[in-house]
């Protein structure tokens, strides 16, 4: 059976963002929150709708949730006044956001590694540059299509999917050499581009596309897809960092994947998604908690799964629907997939941590988190290989 590997880019269209000056994140500082109150939960609602100043790293789930906050130096003393409210524990996770980032070093040649893969190995990789994509033709019964997540302070997940495509290739352990050989496998490293460019280049905290709207820039681009497209969890102001966009794949990166998983859509296995922080594996969908058909099986083997990735480094994973173990989020990309192809393997992977660096985890922990996701994705793919049966292009 042919082995491909198909690694799938999007052009960078913005040219402009690479003149912009470096922001940087000195003395920023992230506290986490948990409110105590009901009352307490409104009042983060409300600061966190305002244009404040204040960046939410994550989601306000409800009383006794962790939120993290970051908050520029400039804002300290009035940040001080909700800290001291008495309607919250808190502590300091994050003393110095610019100090995590000196210390990531990125090299985000990404273009230039697969572009070697394939020169190198043009037997089992091909490379397509959408959306000049060309329909391929492919052997195996099995296909997969794993993609890092479209938010561009997410260094980790584009890291975490081009080391797991190198072991695909490369790797001599018999059970990675099995996944490898029985499946084939399309791998989006980069789907924002743009954004990716800028995250490097200007803002390293960014995290949305680069579409102009009006008095902000960008959508996010895991709101913009059209399932259930914003209905929960997503924003309708262009300044916000949910914005959904103005309708369903206004972007062009979403577009143009979507576009192209609809050419292999049919014979489509599995679909894998990378986001970060958190440590869960999510099942769909975010715009509901009602478990969809095949919701057990996905449960059990992500379950079996978070039990392979916790023995390498004992990193413990949550296993749940998104809505029940995170909080509503309507227009996501695995949604979509699972909504209009009916993918039977479905998981988006939250990876490290659980907001002790948050987005801006530190490089002596990429390749461990990389090597615990791949005996995860073993685990997986073993476990439906007997649940499932094979399935013709």
């Amino acid at each position: 059976m042919n082995f491909v590997v198909t690694t799938c880019l999007l052009l960078a269209t913005s040219s402009h963002i690479w003149g912009d000056q470096k922001i940087r994140y000195d003395n920023f500082v992230v506290h986490r929150l948990t409110p105590k109150t009901t009352e307490a939960v409104k009042a983060l609602r409300a600061l966190e709708e305002a244009p404040s100043g204040y960046d939410f790293w994550t989601a306000i789930r409800g009383v006794g949730y962790p939120v993290d906050v970051m908050v520029p130096p400039h804002l300290k003393y009035r940040f001080n006044d909700v800290i001291n409210s008495g309607e919250f524990d808190a502590e300091v996770y994050i003393s110095d956001v610019q100090k995590l980032i000196d210390n990531e070093k990125t090299n985000a040649n990404i273009n230039a590694w697969l572009t070697s893969l394939a020169e190198s190995d043009p037997e089992r990789v091909s490379e397509y540059l959408s959306p000049l994509v060309t329909k391929i033709d492919l052997s195996s019964l099995k296909q997969i299509f794993m993609l890092e997540n479209g938010k561009t302070d997410l260094v980790i997940s584009s890291a975490v999917a081009t080391w797991v495509l190198n072991q695909l290739l490369t790797s001599e352990d018999p059970n990675v050499r099995q996944i490898a050989e029985s499946h084939d496998w399309y791998v989006f490293p980069v789907f924002n581009p743009d954004g990716f460019v800028y995250s490097h280049t200007t803002d390293r905290m960014w995290r949305k596309t680069r579409v102009p709207y009006f008095l902000c820039s960008g959508a996010d681009p895991n709101r913009n897809w059209g399932f259930h497209f914003n209905e929960g969890g997503s924003s309708s102001f262009p300044c916000s960092e949910t914005y959904c966009g103005p309708e369903a794949f206004s972007e062009p990166s979403t577009k143009t994947l979507s576009e192209f998983i609809s050419t292999i859509g049919s014979s489509l296995q599995a679909y894998i998604a990378f986001h970060s922080y958190s440590q869960l594996l999510l099942l769909p969908y975010g715009h509901t908690s009602q478990h969809l058909e095949n919701y057990q099986d996905l449960y059990d083997v992500g379950k079996k799964a978070a039990t392979s990735l916790a023995q390498r480094y004992n990193t413990e994973f949550q296993v749940g629907n998104i809505v029940d173990i995170l909080y509503v989020a309507s227009g996501g990309s695995m949604d979509w997939v699972k909504g209009t192809f009916g993918t039977p393997i479905t998981y988006t992977y939250e990876l490290r941590d659980t907001g002790r660096y948050g987005f801006v985890l530190p490089p002596d922990q990429i390749i461990p988190s990389a090597e615990e996701i791949l005996d995860s994705l073993v685990t997986i793919f073993q476990e439906f290989d007997n649940i499932l049966p094979n399935r013709k292009n």
